[in-house]
């Protein structure tokens, strides 16, 4: 079934890909040079409407549906331009503010948030603790009316840049999954402090950060949800966040297809273009029937989503499989460009750089399978 677009998603698309050629295309390589956007890009982005899109109105958002982020990341991934983390702010961050938060919390946030002068980021990942966050180290004790927080996160997107921080942290150690909570955490504040701006792989103009947090001190009012309920927060909106990864593996796949089509029927060799070998006609034909088979199951995946029925298996499923057959398809792709393929000026090298990632983040694909296992 296809996804029910709207004129009005078809006019939202049309500005996406008109933000996309003025403000990231012709800033991208230098973007991925520095390892971080301009601030600028967030305030413009904002201005052009294209921050928390489906975040209601009275918060500042642009009060649509969960489409216009679809729309967001297929733009986005017609070039490969992965660097603004608009989608980690606006899908991931927001939500959890909007669900969570008190309204002082969403009064004061989201609305600046949507405009582009606070960036957002959420710190779960630490050097030993990835995707156990049982076993998070970083520690907030209770002092008074303030949580003074001490530990560390690492491959934290949006580190460098960020305003606010949700920080998963433990409020009580001795009680495992029951004692992580949430708390937001403003950069300014006395004891914050980032490392270096990660080198990556792939994703190179998304600035990725280590933070630290040296006896930071926040208000208790900063808790975000329940305390002790941080580990059943971040599960319940972790659905969201590995069908956004679906989402990006389907829209590289889609584009790197395209990109192969035109470059085999265009290049020559042996006399004739690479397309009119049987071995590249074959190679296409694969790719193209597991990319229509992998966009069935993501639209049946966003249709319930919208319907508030994707349950946690079967995120995972499109997490994982999505992810490992992105990694398979443009590796097909990016064989059929020859040595071309391997040069970072074409598209599907910087795709095929960037899509090793999403078998890892949101939750390692292994891990992804034990929870699909456990549903059965």
């Amino acid at each position: 079934m296809a996804l029910p677009y709207t004129p009005e998603h078809v006019l939202f698309r049309e500005s996406v890909r008109r933000f996309v050629e003025k403000e990231i295309a012709p800033h991208h390589a230098r973007w991925e040079k520095a390892g971080v956007i301009d601030r600028d890009t967030w305030r413009k982005a904002g201005e052009t409407g294209l921050l928390l899109t489906n975040i209601p109105a009275e918060y500042g958002g642009g009060d649509a549906d969960f489409l216009t982020s679809v729309i967001m990341i297929e733009e986005m991934m017609r070039h490969v331009f992965s660097g603004p983390g608009f989608r980690l702010h606006s899908d991931i961050v927001a939500p959890y503010i909007l669900h969570l938060g008190t309204e002082e919390q969403k009064q004061r946030l989201l609305p600046a948030m949507a405009r582009g002068d606070i960036v957002t980021a959420i710190a779960m990942t630490e050097p030993g603790a990835g995707s156990d966050l049982q076993s998070i180290r970083t520690f907030a004790r209770r002092d008074g009316d303030e949580f003074v927080i001490s530990g560390q996160k690492t491959f934290i997107t949006n580190g460098q840049l960020a305003d606010v921080v949700i920080v998963a942290c433990k409020t009580d150690p001795t009680a495992g999954a029951k004692g992580v909570s949430l708390i937001l955490v403003e950069t300014e504040r006395p004891g914050f402090s980032r490392g270096r701006n990660l080198e990556k792989i792939g994703m190179k103009a998304q600035d990725t950060s280590e933070l630290f947090f040296d006896e930071v001190r926040v208000p208790v009012t900063n808790l975000l949800g329940r305390e002790g309920n941080g580990f059943a927060h971040l599960m319940s909106e972790l659905p969201q966040e590995r069908l956004l990864v679906g989402i990006t593996a389907v829209a590289v796949m889609e584009s790197a297809l395209r990109w192969t089509l035109d470059y085999t029927r265009d290049r020559k060799a042996f006399g004739r273009t690479v397309a009119d070998f049987q071995n590249t006609r074959f190679k296409l034909a694969e790719v193209k029937t597991e990319i229509t088979v992998a966009r069935t199951f993501l639209d049946d995946c966003i249709m319930k989503h919208m319907r508030h029925e994707l349950d946690i298996p079967t995120a995972a499923m499109c997490k994982w499989w999505l992810s490992d057959l992105e990694c398979r398809a443009v590796d097909t792709c990016l064989q059929l460009f020859g040595g071309y393929g391997y040069m970072r000026e074409y598209p599907i090298a910087r795709a095929f750089e960037d899509a090793r990632v999403h078998r890892i983040y949101a939750g390692a694909n292994e891990v992804m399978k034990e929870i699909v296992a456990r549903s059965l």
